[in-house]
């Protein structure tokens, strides 16, 4: 049980940590920023051929805020199914061991672990990573979410209970947790 809560914990910091690193402000400077490789994609029609991250990126590797598309797809619409396909996105990305779009779509919660102490996105999702047992990870990599579980609380704010991710892995709130998405400059992010 206490390891169950501690990767909660560090889950829950990774996600302010990628908040704080790659948040949805943005500067003059990043405004017309472009990642520098696309993602891997998460959709049902994926290639399986696709490569996967490593699991240890450099600490370099995120040296600028990623833009709204920066998951190589066009923003979602500010819409419950919209929000839940970025959720979605961000599971497979967890799954898949995708550094690049997990702190992409987490970036403001991120934001706020690191500014509580936590070091940068990329580190602490790599750390995250290794608390997630395989079997874990390959039910991340094509869970669902049952959108009569997730909550509206208003047009742009979304809660996605641990309840509602629907995979052949079983997550509790100590493993997974629950998750707040907001609309933020034309795509969803995760705010807690």
């Amino acid at each position: 049980m206490r390891a169950r809560t501690t990767v909660n914990a560090a889950v829950v910091a990774c996600v302010a940590l990628v908040a704080c690193a790659c948040g949805p402000e943005q500067t003059k400077e990043d405004a017309g920023a472009k990642p520098s490789q696309p993602a891997t994609s998460t959709s049902a029609s994926a290639s399986p051929q696709t490569e996967e991250p490593s699991a240890t990126p450099s600490a370099s590797a995120r040296t600028e805020k990623p833009s709204a598309t920066s998951t190589g797809e066009q923003p979602s619409p500010r819409t419950k199914e919209g929000a839940i396909r970025r959720y979605e996105q961000y599971l497979h990305a967890l799954g898949h061991e995708d550094i690049d779009t997990v702190c992409a779509v987490a970036g403001p919660a991120a934001k706020q672990a690191e500014d509580q102490g936590l070091g940068p996105c990329t580190s602490t999702y790599t750390v995250v990573f290794q608390m997630i047992s395989p079997a874990q990870k390959k039910a991340l990599q094509t869970a669902t979410v049952d959108p009569r579980r997730v909550v509206v609380l208003t047009p742009g704010k979304i809660e996605m209970p641990v309840e509602a991710v629907r995979s052949s892995a079983t997550f509790s709130e100590s493993d997974l947790g629950d998750y707040t998405l907001e609309y933020l400059r034309n795509d969803w992010y995760i705010t807690d």
